[in-house]
């Protein structure tokens, strides 16, 4: 099975009311608008999600959601969490829901072995036909999925790649060379779409095309054109507004962002809280230097 899934994710936010429902109407809207803005699928309930804050019946929601406004791209969410049973029931509310694929995170808080992580992962992927991709983040979930464990599950056929977070280029080369043919790498950082593509990986899920798609998606197009100078170029620019985007804990300062925008998500959810006064300074300067690519 290849990679249906093009080479630029969005990892949509959850738009929140003031009073701290889902609004479903919003991230319908900013579905739409960030697939005409340069990305070629969506994900929803992942850590730009804040996937820890949501409910079982909210995610499927959300899954029903976007779906239902998908139409020109395609629809990856993330079902996975710490509990492989409940992974496995929310892999199949999102093949219900006639998602695309499915991204599959590292269970985090129970710092399982390399030998549960690939029972865990092979639990989903038998429970369901759907295309997956793996997600190793270790910055949250603390365990590292290794790349002879990742070796190991690229041989089930409908795992057809791996969304690295890691931020270990030995990793992931290790990865790219030594995982079957057709399974693709995406980098998970913004920051390193670029350096990944370079060392073979297939392109990026990202948390800043929530806000400049096009400009990503112009950057990778110049790297695989051989017009490497114009897309570091591009890499060089867009990094420091990644950076401003971590000035605390993601994705609290991406949320202020859209908002400042025009493009209304409401507030984390708690234990995240509103953008401090310090952290909003660093991100309104820097949004100051940026063409917004999401219509607004």
């Amino acid at each position: 099975m290849e990679n249906p899934f093009g080479r630029l994710i969005t990892a949509l936010v959850t738009p929140f009311t003031a009073s701290g429902e889902v609004d479903y109407p919003q991230v319908r809207k900013l579905a739409r608008a960030v697939l005409s803005s340069g990305s070629d699928a969506v994900s929803v309930t992942g850590t730009t999600g804040e996937s820890a804050s949501l409910t079982f019946q909210e995610k499927v929601q959300l899954f029903k959601e976007v779906r239902s406004v998908t139409e020109r791209g395609q629809f990856v969410p993330a079902p996975g969490s710490e509990f492989t049973r409940e992974s496995v029931e929310l892999a199949k509310e999102a093949y219900r829901a006639s998602a695309d694929g499915l991204l599959l995170v590292v269970p985090y808080y129970n710092k399982p072995t390399q030998e549960g992580l690939y029972l865990h992962f092979k639990a989903i992927v038998e429970a369901t036909p759907l295309p997956c991709l793996l997600y190793n983040v270790p910055g949250r979930t603390v365990v590292n999925l290794s790349s002879e464990t990742t070796i190991r599950l690229s041989q089930f056929p409908n795992i057809v790649g791996i969304k690295e977070s890691s931020g270990n280029f030995d990793q992931v080369s290790r990865i790219v060379s030594g995982c079957r043919s057709g399974f693709v790498v995406y980098a998970g950082n913004d920051n390193e779409t670029l350096p990944m593509m370079a060392v073979g990986g297939y392109g990026i899920f990202s948390a800043l095309s929530n806000l400049i798609g096009v400009q990503i998606k112009t950057m990778m197009n110049a790297f695989l054109d051989g017009r490497q100078g114009e897309a570091a170029k591009i890499h060089h620019r867009i990094v420091s507004l990644n950076t401003a985007l971590y000035s605390t804990t993601h994705p609290i300062p991406l949320k202020y962002a859209l908002n400042k925008v025009g493009f209304r998500v409401g507030p984390p959810r708690l234990p995240l809280t509103e953008i401090d006064a310090q952290s909003a300074k660093i991100v309104d300067q820097e949004l100051g230097k940026h063409a917004i690519d999401l219509p607004v």
